[in-house]
């Protein structure tokens, strides 16, 4: 891949193999991927224990729960949200190119500037994703449908307390994909290409400019 920093923020379904995409395109491209790992940046920046952290991961605020008093909410969704955000701006800002998973990243860099931003959601057939859950976690069918529901469902209110525009909605990305269509590996090279041609794309640009 070029030498110019790029950032690769995927958003994706449950079941959809978002995350094992995200993880072999950083590969493919040479290029680290973070996921759960911006938690351990958290806690290692903060002096905290990355196992707390993790029970308030990308899941969303409980209004019931938590008050706010003069602007400021007590709730520790919200805290550990703003603390990996703030990592990601300052992952951002080293130069360094990677692929993020979820965590609002289309949304928390797409005002920052020197590098080029790639926002991608995954999507896929809902019995692929059913049988890939069930796979994954040995459950059966009814349990697996469940469970993926009850995850997009938790995904999609996380991602719009801290977003203006809706989850998964196409106009807010640069590319909606459906990985059921070419399977995991197929997906992946498309993405590939498609991040090659960005670059190229706009590197040309900026030299004419």
């Amino acid at each position: 891949m070029s030498k110019e920093q790029v950032i690769i923020s995927i958003s994706r379904e449950y079941g959809s193999g978002g995350h094992e995409i995200a993880v072999d395109l950083g590969e493919r491209l040479g290029v680290p991927c973070y996921d759960r790992s911006i938690l351990r940046r958290v806690a290692d920046e903060k002096g905290l224990n990355v196992e707390n952290l993790k029970r308030f991961e990308e899941t969303p605020h409980n209004p019931l729960m938590y008050r706010t008093v003069r602007g400021h909410n007590s709730s520790p969704n919200d805290a550990v949200a703003q603390m990996q955000f703030d990592v990601i701006r300052k992952m951002a800002e080293t130069g360094e190119s990677f692929v993020i998973v979820g965590r609002c990243s289309e949304e928390i860099l797409k005002d920052m500037e020197g590098f080029t931003l790639i926002t991608v959601f995954v999507t896929g057939d809902e019995d692929a994703k059913i049988d890939r859950v069930m796979k994954r976690n040995n459950l059966d069918e009814e349990s697996a449908r469940k469970r993926m529901l009850r995850m997009n469902r938790q995904r999609k209110k996380y991602h719009n307390r801290y977003v203006n525009h809706k989850w998964g909605d196409s106009r807010f990305y640069d590319l909606i994909i459906n990985s059921s269509k070419l399977g995991v590996e197929g997906t992946v090279t498309v993405l590939e290409e498609y991040v090659e041609a960005r670059v190229h794309e706009e590197t040309s640009a900026a030299k004419e400019g």
